[in-house]
């Protein structure tokens, strides 16, 4: 009897086992959906580490008590190694060649210094100064006194430029480029969006011509209310009917902005198309996941260039409860990247600093 109680038990955990590799495999390529034809199944792809944890804790289960069974998560892994390796890739780091162009894109909370530091402007251009970046995106780069950050910016690179894409009393954002390069042109890429936007540069290397496109797509919308009740969900605070309500709620919210992102991110690639004969950069705050259709869209003609040369999760994202990697480096088959990397001390913003080394190919 003790005997088929045993056996009924591990049965039953296997079964959950092979449920939740089935709903991580799901969850993981979820990027595949369109937001605007799938809207609550392509936002999924931020379960995917929940399922990934879960299915590591199947693995120490069987290896303790029926090693037999551990054929049921290994294989669970190996069939979702590609999302695994793009949110999660373990490259090692490379020597960087020479003739490298540096690539930095930091969303820079319209330096308000994340709540703690009162001169993060300062913070952020000494940061800038160190790094010797050969092109540095930022988001929310505008503030009330741009006199003086653009009179500071022009001691750092001898190119600038800030596009505002709002200014009123309920909204103040935009986005600009600091660079070793000309810039030759710019050109807004057009879609729908109250405050964010998607911005073409053309700068002159050498002989060569490289289209920049900065990056800054819809946000979340949840509010500080939405955020306060996620983290006492998270905290198990929470009755199970009341969170399973906040929590359709929240993927809700979620899904309507991700088909937002996903009229912008078509915008772009139909602009990359259209400008083909260029090599090619794509950077900046995507408000969206490694596992999302905003990603892999690009990805699906571009290098991410995390996931081909960094190194564990990359969290870009650094307030509490709320830790993803949402900024993005991506490059065309024109480049080589090398040792893209989240940089997790500088915390003057909401956002940690993302750069890489791009090396592009002989032609």
């Amino acid at each position: 009897m003790i005997k088929q109680i045993k056996q009924f038990a591990i049965n039953m955990v296997a079964g959950a086992n092979i449920a939740t590799v089935l709903l991580m495999l799901a969850t993981g390529f979820s990027d595949r959906l369109h937001p605007g034809s799938h809207p609550l199944l392509s936002v999924l792809g931020t379960a995917f580490p929940i399922f990934l944890l879960l299915n590591l804790l199947f693995v120490l289960f069987w290896i303790t008590f029926n090693w037999k069974k551990l054929w049921i998560p290994i294989v669970g892994y190996v069939l979702a190694y590609v999302p695994i390796s793009t949110y999660m890739p373990m490259n090692q780091r490379q020597d960087v060649p020479e003739e490298c162009i540096k690539i930095l894109t930091y969303n820079v909370c319209a330096y308000g210094g994340n709540y703690k530091y009162e001169d993060a402007f300062e913070r952020i251009t000494d940061y800038l100064r160190k790094q010797q970046a050969d092109i540095v995106c930022t988001q929310e780069d505008v503030d009330t006194w741009r006199r003086y950050m653009m009179n500071s910016y022009q001691k750092l690179y001898p190119y600038n430029d800030t596009t505002v894409f709002v200014n009123t009393a309920w909204a103040f954002n935009g986005m600009g480029i600091h660079t070793r390069y000309p810039i030759l042109r710019k050109e807004r890429i057009r879609y729908p969006s109250a405050a964010n936007g998607s911005i073409a540069y053309f700068l002159k290397r050498g002989d060569d011509t490289l289209l920049v496109i900065n990056n800054h797509l819809e946000n979340t919308h949840l509010t500080l209310e939405d955020r306060a009740r996620y983290k006492t969900m998270l905290k198990g605070d929470m009755e199970s009917d009341t969170a399973r309500a906040e929590s359709m709620q929240m993927l809700d919210k979620l899904s309507q902005a991700a088909a937002i992102r996903a009229r912008a991110v078509d915008a772009v690639k139909n602009y990359m198309k259209a400008h083909s004969q260029y090599p090619t950069i794509v950077c900046g705050d995507f408000n969206d996941t490694p596992i999302s259709y905003s990603r892999h869209a690009l990805a699906e003609s571009l290098t991410d260039c995390f996931t081909a040369s960094g190194r564990g999760i990359g969290l870009s994202y650094n307030q509490k409860g709320f830790w993803v990697r949402i900024d993005h480096i991506l490059c065309s088959s024109d480049f080589t990247p090398y040792n893209c990397q989240v940089d997790s001390k500088t915390d003057f913003s909401d956002h940690y600093p993302m750069f890489c080394w791009l090396k592009m190919r002989d032609k």
